[in-house]
C-alpha cells in the first residue's frame, strides 16, 4: 500500500514542494474546510489507495471601512478584509493599472524616436553617428533581454506582484540616469538599467494578466493591456513634439524625466494590487488565494459557488502538477517544447514583421520620405493616435474571432503595406511623402490590431502554471533579442539598402502567416487548466504522477475515471461547462466513496498529509453536492 506521501518522497526534494495544510486556532470560526477526493494510486501497477485533499479555507471577512475603500480599491487591510472593489470593477481596474507596466515599455520605445532628431540632442552628443544612435536606442533591449531571462525564476519565487514592484523601481532609476546624463556612456548605462526594469515588467505583466482573467474575456483584458503599451508610445511622441519648441537641452531631458513619474506611480500602486490567485495557491497561501477569488468571481463572497469551484479547479491542478516533479527550464523544454517554440515564435515574428522600424525610427522614415524636422515628429504623432485607435477593436474581437484569424489577417495587411512603402520610396514621385504616411499608418493599424496584442496574450495562456513564468520569460526574451537586432540594424540598413529594407520585413510577414496557419492552435475561451488537453500533454505523464495513477486505476478494473473532458473545440459553451462543473463532485466521478477516517482520541481527525484538522466542520454546499459534512 503506497500512500501519496511515499509517492512524493520519491521525487527529488529540490524539485517539489509538499502541500502544506495550515489551520488557524485564533477562534472557533476560522477553521478550514477540507475536500477529500479519493483516487487510486499506483506507481508500479499494484493498486493502492491514496487521497488528494483540497482545502477550502474558511475566511472570516470584514466589510471594508471608509479608509479601506479609499486606499483599498484593490486589496486593503490584509487577508481578512474584503476588497473595496469586487468582480468586474476590480478586474478592469487591476488590468488598467498594471497596464502602466507596458505603458512604460511603450513610452521608452517611442521617446527616443523624437529626441534623436533634436538639434540640442545632436549638439550635446557631438553629432553621433548612425551606429551610436542605434546603440543608444537598442541597448535598452540588451538590458531587457537579460532581465527577461532571469525574471521567470524571480516571479515564481517572490510572486507576480512583487516582481512588478521591483521592475518599476529599477525603471525609475534608469529613467533618472537618462534624464541626468552627462554623455554617451552614461546615457547607455541609463538605457541599460531602464531595460532591466522594462524586461521584468514586459515579462511579468502578461503573466499577471492571464492569471487573474476569466477565460471568456481573457483576450479582451490582454488587449486592453497592449493598448496601454501604445498609449505609452503615442504619449512619448507627443511629449517629444511639444518639447521640441523648448530652446534648450530641456527639450530632450524633460521627455526622458517624465518616464520616471509614471514608473513611480506604478511602484507605489504595486503595494496594494492583489497577488494572482494561481500563484497564491501554488505557494500554499490558500486563504489569501480564496479571498482574491472571492473578490474576483464572487462579488467579495468567499463562499460563492463560482469562487469555490475556481479554487478547487486551481488547487487540484496545482497538486497534480507537483507530482510531475521538477520545474526547471530543462524539464519545461523537454516536456512542453511545442508550446515554448510557439510562444517564442509569436514574439519573434512580432519584431521581425517590422514594427520597430516604425516605432523607433518613424521620424527618420518620414524624413527619408520627404518630411523634415518638426513635421516628421508631427506625422509620427498623428500616426501614434491612429495606432492607439487600432488597438481597441481587438478588445471585442479576440474573444469572438479567436487568436488565429486576427494574426492571419494582420500578417496579410502588414505585408501589403510594407510592400507599398517600399514601392513608393522606389518610384520617388512628388506624392511619395504622403503615400508613405498613408501606408505607415495602415501598417501600424494592422499591427496594433493583430501582432501587437496577441503575442503578449498567447504565450502566458498556453503555458502551464508550474512553468508559466519561465516560459513567458523565454518568449519575452525572444522579443527583446529580435527587438535589439532590428533596433541596431535599422539605421545602418536604411543607409545601405534604403527602400529594400521594407521588403525584407514584408517577407517575414508572409512567414508569420504560414507559421500561424500550420502550427498555432486556437485558444479562445479555453480555461488555463485545460490547455494540456488542447496540446495533448495530458496524455503523457511520468510514472507515479497523479495522471498515471488515474490511468492505473482504470487498468486495474476499477473503471475509467468519468470526469467529463471539457470541450476544447471552437464554439464550445464554456460558461455552461463552468456551471456544470459547479454541480460536479470529483469524488463521485471515480466511483469511490469519500474516505473519512476516525480521528485520534483527542477529538481531531488527521488529514491525508499528516496534519491535523479541527473537528468542528459545517456543511458547505457547492452546487448540489456537499463538499464536506460533519463527521
Amino acid at each position: 500500500m503506497q500512500s501519496l506521501d511515499s509517492t512524493l518522497n520519491d521525487i527529488d526534494e529540490n524539485d517539489r514542494r509538499t502541500p502544506k495544510l495550515e489551520f488557524s486556532d485564533d477562534d472557533g470560526s476560522d477553521d478550514d474546510l477540507i475536500v477529500s477526493n479519493s483516487h487510486v494510486a499506483n506507481r508500479h501497477h499494484d493498486v493502492s489507495e491514496s487521497k488528494v485533499s483540497i482545502i477550502i479555507p474558511r475566511v472570516v471577512t470584514q466589510p471594508p471601512s471608509l479608509g479601506d475603500r479609499i486606499i483599498g480599491f484593490i486589496m486593503s487591510g490584509g487577508r481578512d478584509f474584503q476588497s473595496g472593489l469586487t468582480g468586474q470593477p476590480l478586474l478592469y481596474f487591476t488590468s488598467v493599472f498594471v497596464s502602466l507596466g507596458v505603458f512604460l515599455f511603450g513610452y521608452d520605445q517611442g521617446v527616443m524616436s523624437g529626441i534623436i532628431t533634436s538639434k540640442y540632442f545632436l549638439d550635446f552628443f557631438d553629432n553621433p553617428s548612425r551606429f551610436e544612435i542605434g546603440s543608444m536606442v537598442a541597448i535598452l533591449e540588451i538590458g531587457a533581454l537579460i532581465s527577461s531571462l532571469l525574471v521567470g525564476r524571480l516571479g515564481d519565487a517572490i510572486g507576480r506582484r512583487k516582481t512588478i514592484l521591483y521592475g518599476a523601481l529599477i525603471f525609475v532609476v534608469g529613467g533618472a540616469a537618462q534624464s541626468l546624463t552627462t554623455g554617451l556612456i552614461s546615457m547607455i548605462i541609463g538605457r541599460t538599467i531602464s531595460g532591466f526594469g522594462v524586461g521584468m515588467l514586459s515579462t511579468i505583466v502578461p503573466v499577471y494578466q492571464s492569471e487573474i482573467s476569466p477565460p471568456h474575456n481573457r483576450g479582451k483584458l490582454a488587449c486592453i493591456e497592449f493598448t496601454g503599451n501604445i498609449v505609452g508610445y503615442a504619449s512619448s511622441v507627443w511629449v517629444d513634439y511639444f518639447c521640441s519648441f523648448i530652446e534648450s537641452d530641456a527639450s530632450w531631458r524633460l521627455p526622458l524625466f517624465l518616464q520616471c513619474v509614471m514608473g513611480a506611480l506604478l511602484f507605489a500602486g504595486s503595494f496594494i494590487i492583489v497577488e494572482t490567485p494561481r500563484w497564491l495557491l501554488d505557494n500554499d497561501h490558500d486563504k489569501e488565494g480564496l479571498l482574491v477569488l472571492g473578490n474576483l468571481h464572487g462579488g467579495g463572497d468567499v463562499n460563492h459557488p463560482e469562487a469555490q469551484q475556481e479554487f478547487r479547479d486551481i488547487k487540484e491542478s496545482v497538486l497534480l502538477e507537483r507530482l510531475e516533479g521538477e520545474r526547471t527550464y530543462r524539464h519545461m523544454w523537454r516536456r512542453y517544447k511545442k508550446r515554448v517554440l510557439i510562444a517564442m515564435s509569436s514574439q519573434a515574428f512580432a519584431q521581425l514583421n517590422g514594427i520597430n522600424v516604425i516605432s523607433y525610427y518613424a521620424p527618420l522614415v518620414f524624413e527619408e520620405a520627404g518630411w523634415k524636422g518638426r513635421n516628421a515628429i508631427l506625422m509620427t504623432g498623428i500616426n501614434g493616435l491612429i495606432y492607439i485607435a487600432s488597438t481597441i477593436p481587438p478588445w471585442y474581437l479576440a474573444d469572438r474571432w479567436g487568436r488565429r484569424l486576427i494574426l492571419l489577417s494582420g500578417a496579410i495587411i502588414m505585408a501589403l503595406a510594407l510592400s507599398c512603402i517600399s514601392i513608393s520610396m522606389y518610384i520617388a514621385i512628388p506624392s511619395t511623402p504622403n503615400l508613405v504616411v498613408i501606408f505607415v499608418i495602415i501598417f501600424n493599424a494592422a499591427f496594433g490590431y493583430s501582432w501587437g496584442p496577441i503575442p503578449w496574450l498567447y504565450p502566458p495562456e498556453i503555458l502551464p502554471l508550474p512553468v508559466r513564468a519561465k516560459g513567458a520569460s523565454l518568449s519575452t526574451a525572444s522579443n527583446w533579442a529580435f527587438n535589439f537586432v532590428v533596433g541596431e540594424m535599422t539605421p545602418v540598413l536604411q543607409e545601405a539598402i534604403t527602400w529594400r529594407l521594407y521588403l525584407v520585413h514584408a517577407f517575414f510577414c508572409v512567414c508569420s502567416f504560414a507559421c500561424v496557419y500550420f502550427f498555432f492552435p486556437e485558444t479562445m475561451g479555453i480555461h488555463l487548466e485545460d490547455m494540456d488537453q488542447l496540446f495533448g500533454d495530458s496524455l503523457v505523464h511520468p510514472p507515479g504522477s497523479m495522471h498515471s495513477v488515474m490511468a492505473s486505476s482504470a487498468g486495474a478494473g476499477l473503471g475509467a475515471p468519468s470526469i467529463p473532458m471539457r470541450q476544447i473545440n471552437r464554439g464550445g459553451n464554456y460558461q455552461q461547462l463552468a456551471t456544470d462543473a459547479a454541480a460536479y463532485d470529483v469524488t463521485d466521478a471515480f466511483g469511490l466513496d469519500q474516505d473519512r477516517h476516525d480521528g485520534p482520541s483527542s477529538g481531531r481527525h488527521s488529514s491525508s498529509f499528516g496534519h491535523e484538522k479541527p473537528d468542528e466542520f459545517e456543511d458547505l454546499e457547492l452546487g448540489d453536492k456537499p463538499l464536506l459534512g460533519k463527521h
